[in-house]
């Protein structure tokens, strides 16, 4: 009787359990996507763009740390097609990272379905078509990640949160742009600039309540100051960091990056301009907006605020200022600053240069004097089946050789749990930003001219914060530490497309010869196949 009893209690209490795990399974959250061409007036200009589900820009994500999201993707353009989840580390999971380095490309009149988790993640994101010059022709969105209601964070809930997607915009067709930079030639200069995919918009508020403008630069190579007339922003997130809440007056955002801040709507009742121009440019480009107080009969007035009168070394100056909030949570209990980065030594040194060359008379760019050309089978692939010829990992070295610039599908190879120092040196006289696929990096030196080890005394190692995308600047260079934690083929790349396109990126390989879920999903069971990899069994 007694075990009966037992029995029936241990039974229930594995009821229980099993019921409890599985309500508390992370939301799945479904969408499906349709991507068409459509035709929208752009700087007074009617032009072909992409859109998705009839929206430019795309629709916006958003979702809760650690949901799990399934999105098919439905391809009617008349090429193949992939997006790209920019920021999302895709843990365990490059299967997922939509670039032609993991994915296949989604055929015409074809579809395939993402499944990935905004795992241990929060903040601002956006996302963007990863083949061709699509990205030129729109596709692009925000994808936005909240905090659970069980997480704190560093200030009071805001009255409202605004998405702005701002970058410089061509007139010119997509297909017209790549046959330019295929015949050799660069791209001409943007012809405008514009937010959330028009010229004029307006951001609605309450006099005296504060707002969240969450700001990423989507452009295709410029970047970009935004500022608000008469109002100074608070910034609060930058990618996923929870950062110490200086007020500025106006900010910097290179290609790729995005920021967070909060605005007090706390001047006189009428409408304000909001801005964003160019940077590091001769001609100034400037896209407006308004910021309309809801008590406000005053239309906006007065000269634009002006933009920042002095140029790199500002910029410089201004990026120096944003640090890790320590005591703060992210997207997890613990704060911050529980991670010492900056006691661990790191177990390689990578040094990046990039450079324009000439190669077979065409103008390519390449890194460590490599070109990278994409391959018809996804690396990962390749990887996967052990297809040989696909990809090289050791054309790319650790070290600038100054040799002749070569072309190649160029991996280079790291191993799970490695924390690799990466210096991103620029010799050229144009601005240059960074994005590293699967992982955020902590930034932890600017500085100008050549970078040698005695720079790392300027390193900072106490509360640099982390971020997926990094500017460096004309004749500078960037260091970055990454820990190497996320297994998986990983792309790093310019984050100015034509750049990026015509050479400079390559990808990293995290790998570990143990097969492992715990260190990587399986292949998904509905990959598609391509290349070399057609007729090969997941």
């Amino acid at each position: 009787m007694g075990k009966a009893v037992m029995l029936l209690l241990v039974s229930g209490v594995l009821a229980f359990l099993g019921v409890s795990l599985v309500n508390a399974e992370d939301p799945y959250l479904y969408y499906t996507w349709t991507v068409s061409y459509g035709t929208r007036s752009i700087l007074g200009v009617s032009q072909q763009v992409i859109l998705i589900n009839d929206q430019f820009p795309g629709p916006k994500l958003e979702v809760v740390t650690n949901n799990n999201i399934i999105l098919k993707l439905i391809n009617k353009l008349d090429q193949p097609f992939l997006l790209t989840w920019n920021g999302i580390k895709q843990r365990k999971n490059s299967w997922q990272d939509g670039v032609l380095g993991t994915n296949c490309p989604i055929p015409p009149n074809s579809n395939y379905t993402y499944k990935f988790q905004a795992k241990d993640q929060i903040g601002s994101y956006t996302y963007f078509p990863s083949t061709l010059m699509h990205r030129a022709a729109g596709g692009f969105g925000a994808l936005n990640i909240y905090h659970r209601s069980v997480i704190p964070i560093p200030y009071a809930n805001p009255n409202g949160d605004f998405t702005l997607l701002v970058g410089d915009w061509y007139k010119t067709n997509h297909k017209t742009l790549q046959q330019s930079l295929d015949s050799g030639k660069s791209l001409p200069f943007p012809d405008g600039v514009l937010i959330n995919g028009q010229t004029q918009t307006t951001f609605s508020g309450d006099q005296g309540k504060t707002y969240m403008f969450r700001i990423s630069n989507v452009g295709l190579s410029t970047s970009l100051n935004f500022r608000i007339q008469g109002h100074s922003m608070k910034l609060v997130e930058v990618e996923g960091s929870h950062v110490i809440q200086n007020l500025y007056d106006s900010l910097d955002v290179h290609v790729g990056q995005s920021v967070a801040v909060l605005v007090t709507l706390n001047q006189p009742p009428k409408d304000y301009y909001i801005v964003a121009s160019t940077r590091f440019t001769k001609t100034v480009l400037t896209a407006t907006a308004v910021l309309h107080y809801t008590n406000s009969h005053t239309p906006v007035s007065g000269p634009l605020p002006a933009g920042p009168a002095y140029q790199f070394h500002w910029s410089m100056q201004q990026a120096r200022t944003y640090r890790w909030n320590l005591t703060s949570n992210a997207a997890r209990p613990n704060p911050q600053g529980s991670y010492h980065y900056g006691k661990i030594t790191p177990t390689k040194t990578i040094v990046l240069a990039n450079s324009a060359s000439l190669i077979n008379g065409k103008l390519r760019y390449a890194v460590n004097g490599v070109s990278y050309v994409n391959s018809d089978t996804p690396l990962k692939l390749a990887d996967y089946f052990n297809i040989p010829g696909v990809f090289s990992m050791n054309s790319i070295q650790d070290l600038p050789s100054g040799g002749a610039a070569s072309v190649a599908t160029s991996v280079m190879p790291t191993s799970l749990h490695d924390f690799i120092e990466v210096v991103f040196q620029n010799n050229e006289n144009a601005m240059q930003a960074w994005h590293l696929d699967g992982y955020d990096f902590w930034v932890v030196g600017f500085g100008s001219g050549q970078w040698t080890p005695k720079k790392r005394k300027t390193y900072n190692l106490v509360d640099a914060l982390t971020r997926h995308t990094t500017q460096v600047y004309p004749n500078s260079w960037t260091t970055i530490l990454v820990s190497l934690d996320n297994q998986g083929m990983w792309n790093v790349r310019s984050t100015l497309w034509e750049r990026q396109y015509l050479g400079q990126q390559f990808y990293l390989r995290v790998w570990t010869p143990v097969r492992s879920l715990a260190n990587e999903y399986d292949i998904p069971s509905n990959v598609l196949l391509c290349g070399k990899a057609v007729g090969r069994h997941p």
